[in-house]
């Protein structure tokens, strides 16, 4: 059995079987052949599984074009899926309203979910939509000049999160942190921390902090003749040495917040072996560059830009859009196909440039080029808002939040909610152990399974593969969370397709709600003297293949499934 459930093979099996009886009423004449048959069908879970397992509103959607009335295509279909090969994995096809198809599933396939959940184990929900897709995922840009703030944060958890979805959905994904190691900054970082070595003020133009002071304090624990060079070189000397110091801290904060970089990529290195010259060469093949008032430019105005790119200024010296430029097609000759682009609040002017210079260099803008835009974050803590700036020293760093609230909260805070929405980060309800505190919810439900089975186990309850007995799982809540579990492949491939991690943290929590009631509804184990049964044995099966689910789910935002709290 593959790692896609038996769940999503019926959704794929009833998609496919109302295709069938759909060309087959075109071919005998019952259903007109001006009628386009979509290439996707829509199932939707009704809300009251009264109506069913599964429901679909094609009917309503043909009649226009067929010039027949919803309920006609409807009883059509019904009657043909009564006869099609599909009808041994259903209890019933019903016609519900104007024309809606309702689809009981058959309890045999309801546990055959449960059965490719255990057998998948760590692999239920990987799916392949995305096979053979090579992704380039830039989700942290930052300077080498000071500690990740908020805004990296939120991309550390994010971006990590969708890179685990994009893996999840059979991409090869490269995850890649752009470092923004040239340019005047650095040179301010330097004299910055040269300015403390030698107890003197910060320039006015240069980086506050106590950060800044326990670099120069670092750097004379190693190499006190720094303070001795003129000022040249003593600016280069602290600045090199600041960059590789506070490179390895952002490194080391980073992993121990659970994100992890396959490649860090150094912008000066576009400047190295000739590079940017060969960019230039490629971009003027496609017949884009163009020479005005002695500076070079792109002309991405010809692809939807507002207006015309300068390359290299007519001193000599490279644009801010030349690393872009080199940077892009860096990532395209590095064999990727598509380039994801996460990008600050303040970056909305960048979308039209990157698909621009995408269409210059001969790609296709729409495929691969994607960006999203990551929305500002603000905390509260005892019912203020803690402020924010960079280069006051004031700011809320990766560390301290994980200082505030922990990994698990931090990271699954941050990624529920879609990224292109503001979001408030509530310090003291992370903090909390309550329903209310959204991952304490979702890991006390898998903590909560943990107990049940370790007292199975002692109370010698079988669980397992073996002891699925889907004809006894007939509760309505037990319905409910084996319908769940079944959708869990395809919320992943929902994910993944629309580059939306929040949707696996929604998930989990719906599904911690579904366990909650059903644990709350359905006894587990045997009260008093009672002796164990069939019925304990499956809805003790039943819970091991909700932790699992849960785990898996917790696992692709990077978080822990604790299994005592």
């Amino acid at each position: 059995m593959s790692p896609q459930s038996t769940e999503l093979t019926i959704h794929e099996s009833i998609v496919a079987g109302v295709k069938r009886v759909l060309i087959a009423a075109q071919a005998n004449g019952s259903l007109s052949q001006e009628v386009v048959i979509p290439d996707e069908i829509t199932l939707d879970r009704p809300k009251n599984r009264d109506h069913g397992d599964f429901a679909t509103s094609i009917a309503l959607a043909l009649a226009k074009p067929a010039g027949l009335q919803p309920r006609a295509i409807a009883e059509l279909l019904k009657s043909g899926l009564e006869k099609d090969s599909l009808s041994s994995l259903l209890d019933a096809v019903d016609i519900a309203g104007p024309g809606f198809i309702n689809f009981t599933v058959a309890k045999a396939s309801q546990g055959g979910t449960i059965a490719a959940i255990l057998k998948s184990g760590k692999e239920f929900g990987t799916g392949s939509t995305l096979t053979g897709v090579a992704i380039n995922l830039e989700f942290i840009s930052a300077n080498p000049t000071g500690p990740l703030h908020l805004g990296h944060t939120r991309w550390a958890a994010v971006g990590d999160a969708l890179g685990r979805v994009l893996t999840a959905a059979g991409a090869k994904v490269t995850r890649e942190f752009y470092i923004n190691d040239r340019g005047v900054q650095m040179d301010k970082f330097g004299a910055s921390i040269r300015a403390a070595a030698l107890g003197q003020p910060t320039p006015e133009d240069g980086y506050h902090g106590a950060y800044i002071q326990d670099l120069a304090t670092a750097i004379l624990a190693t190499e006190p003749q720094l303070k001795d060079l003129g000022e040249e070189d003593a600016i280069a000397a602290f600045r090199d040495r600041g960059y590789a110091l506070q490179l390895k801290q952002q490194q080391d904060v980073l992993d121990a917040f659970g994100t992890h970089f396959d490649v860090w990529f150094s912008e000066k290195s576009l400047y190295e072996n000739n590079f940017f010259d060969h960019v230039q060469d490629r971009l003027k093949e496609q017949g884009h560059v163009f020479i005005h008032e002695g500076a070079t430019w792109l002309r991405t105005t010809d692809f939807g830009d507002d207006k015309d790119r300068v390359m290299i200024k007519s001193d000599g010296s490279q644009a801010y859009f030349a690393s872009d430029s080199a940077y892009y097609i860096s990532k395209r000759e590095r064999g990727f196909d598509i380039c994801i682009y996460m990008l600050g609040a303040d970056h909305h002017g960048y979308i039209a440039r990157l698909k621009a210079l995408a269409a210059c260099a001969g790609d296709d803008p729409k495929y691969n080029v994607e960006t999203l835009v990551g929305q500002l974050v603000k905390i509260m803590e005892n019912g203020e808002e803690v402020k924010l700036s960079k280069r006051a020293g004031t700011i809320i760093t990766l560390e301290e939040l994980v200082e505030k609230v922990g990994v698990d909260a931090a990271r699954y805070t941050l990624i529920r909610y879609p990224v292109d929405t503001p979001m408030v980060m509530d310090v003291d309800l992370l903090r909390s152990r309550t329903n209310e505190n959204p991952v304490y919810y979702v890991q006390y439900a898998h903590a909560r399974i943990c107990a049940v089975l370790r007292n199975a186990a002692d109370l010698k309850i079988a669980f397992g593969p073996e002891h699925i007995h889907p004809e006894l799982l007939v509760h309505e809540r037990e319905r409910e969370l084996v319908g769940a579990l079944g959708e869990f492949p395809r919320v992943v491939a929902s994910a993944a397709e629309l580059r939306e991690p929040h949707r696996i943290a929604r998930y989990a929590e719906e599904l911690a709600g579904l366990y909650h009631g059903f644990y709350a509804d359905c006894r587990v184990l045997p009260m008093g003297d009672e002796a164990p049964s069939d019925l304990h044995a499956a809805r003790a099966t039943l819970c091991k293949s909700t932790a699992q689910v849960i785990a898996n789910s917790l696992a692709l935002l990077g978080v822990s499934a604790p299994e005592k709290m």
